[in-house]
């Protein structure tokens, strides 16, 4: 029956005593006890302050030094300035416990050593290369940027499908696996049980008995809230390989910061998806949370798959001591006919200090000529990209923004409009979706130029995520997207001078308040 939902797992019961007695709450235990240890450290100290306030002023002055020397954005390190103004020695504490990064530097030399591994895993067609050569876009450019220290070669001969809606691609993904013979790889930043994940898990389920080799992972954060401890070993008795990235431990650590966002599918090693669809059922509204959750998804078959089944393949790899690679990315031709167009599928890693996808954003945004039109559920800006926007709606560009109408962070709906009345003074148009709550993460520029992933537009993905995307130049779906955002834009509401000085008092001061610590969101 269609109502009927494959299940591995109870629902998860709801109430205060299951809270109490959880696994959640026994994590945030523990963590508030060692918190409560360095607290009482702190006062111990506090006993000392006579002997300690000499060591006290050299220390902050080192850090301020340190500050201003490293390689942090300019809106980051006026943050950590106001911490250490206002909690000299909690916020040093807090400054050297994030940079220091304790928890993580083993597997930011792991994924080192596989992309180390990895470099040269898929050739860079000279040909492609060549007949970019005689183009005045800059796509060569970025193509030779993104190939400098990664594998992201960029590709033609890949037909892509945009997908705008979550329900198409859900629909379309149930195909794909459906048609499966060798392997299905999933990577998905949010799983949940219920009817999108019941039909997929089924489809999963089925593949792995007739032999497919079926891999699934998501990140830890869904132990915490949205699945059992235990879910993947419920995978794997039934013939799935399953794991959580970086699950979260009762240990306080500054690893937890980086959360693999990404949305990835692959099949066979033929077709990819990727986008802002997670394998939950208000994505594909089966269920409301705010209002119309609107959505965005592509899906490509053809040679660029290749780079998607590495993604995987790195970030699954990330705890295994021997790592396999070629019997993926090896043998299966690509069957997809000549298509029109380059694509550049890539990834973002927070562990390299490289911010490509807000590099690959800028690199369209500053070589724009007639219009950027931009999707996007968050807008924490740091100043080069606020900038890098504003400055290219004064050139004459048409630059829009599409946010949500109905927020599902009211914390972060409130950072985003503080950035309205410096966009809006400089020409750029910001809109908000009224039926509910835009998910989208795309760009498309001057009918040529495109962006579908997972990247949106604050520091989380900039700096702190995971993430992945598709650059695409001269595909058949840029027309597609930007129907889309046209189609999008006329359900929205725009803001006005007048919106932004009749906006809630509430958002103008949480807004205002929370500007101090943007960064650390």
């Amino acid at each position: 029956m269609e109502n009927e939902i494959y299940r591995l797992a109870k629902p998860p019961k709801k109430g205060l005593l299951h809270l109490v007695f959880s696994r959640l709450a026994l994590i945030v235990l523990l963590l508030l006890l060692q918190v409560a240890i360095y607290i009482a450290f702190y006062g111990w100290l506090d006993s000392w302050i006579p002997f300690f306030s000499a060591f006290l002023i050299v220390f902050t002055i080192v850090m301020v030094i340190y500050l201003f020397n490293s390689g942090m954005d300019f809106s980051a390190k006026l943050t950590w300035m106001f911490m250490l103004a206002v909690f000299q020695v909690p916020g040093a504490i807090f400054l050297s416990f994030t940079q220091t990064n304790i928890g993580y530097r083993k597997m930011a030399k792991r994924e080192q050593e596989l992309i180390q591994q990895t470099i040269n895993a898929i050739p860079q067609s000279q040909e492609v290369l060549d007949s970019l050569a005689q183009d005045t876009s800059g796509t060569l450019q970025l193509a030779q940027y993104l190939h400098r220290n990664d594998c992201f070669p960029v590709y033609t001969n890949t037909d892509v499908t945009y997908f705008p809606t979550g329900e198409e691609k859900f629909e379309a993904m149930l195909q794909a696996i459906a048609a499966a013979k060798k392997f299905i790889f999933m990577e998905y930043f949010i799983v949940e049980e219920g009817y999108m994940w019941g039909k997929i898990l089924e489809l999963l389920v089925a593949k792995a008995a007739e032999g497919v080799e079926v891999r699934v992972m998501y990140d830890g954060m869904c132990e915490v809230s949205l699945l059992p401890m235990n879910y993947c070993q419920l995978m794997q008795e039934k013939g799935i390989k399953a794991k959580s990235f970086s699950p979260i431990r009762p240990v306080v650590s500054s690893h937890y910061n980086y959360r693999d966002h990404r949305k990835i599918l692959v099949i066979d090693g033929q077709t990819a998806f990727t986008g802002g669809v997670n394998l939950a059922d208000e994505y594909i509204n089966r269920k409301e949370r705010f209002g119309h959750w609107k959505d965005t998804a592509i899906m490509l078959k053809g040679e660029a798959v290749k780079t998607f089944t590495l993604l995987f393949l790195q970030m699954w790899n990330i705890d295994e001591e021997n790592a396999e690679f070629t019997p993926w990315l090896s043998g299966g031709e690509q069957t997809a006919e000549p298509c029109s167009g380059y694509v550049i599928p890539y990834g973002d890693c927070p562990l390299d200090g490289r911010r490509v996808g807000e590099t690959v954003y800028m690199d369209i945004i500053n070589r724009a000529d007639h219009y950027v039109h931009i999707m996007t559920p968050y807008l924490i800006l740091d100043g080069e990209l606020e900038t890098a926007l504003k400055y290219a709606a004064e050139r004459g560009v048409d630059v829009r923004l599409i946010l949500p109408g109905i927020p599902d962070k009211k914390a972060a709906f409130a950072l985003a409009k503080t950035h309205y009345q410096r966009l809006t003074d400089s020409g750029v148009k910001v809109y908000e979706y009224t039926p509910g709550f835009v998910h989208a993460k795309i760009f498309v520029c001057d009918d040529c130029k495109g962006v579908v992933g997972t990247i949106n537009l604050d520091y989380r993905s900039l700096y702190h995520h995971f993430e992945c995307a598709a650059y695409m130049y001269q595909t058949a779906c840029i027309a597609d997207m930007e129907r889309d955002f046209q189609q999008t834009m006329a359900q929205c509401r725009e803001v006005t001078n007048e919106t932004i000085r009749n906006e809630k008092f509430s958002y103008k001061l949480g807004g205002a308040l929370m500007k101090f610590i943007a960064p650390l969101m």
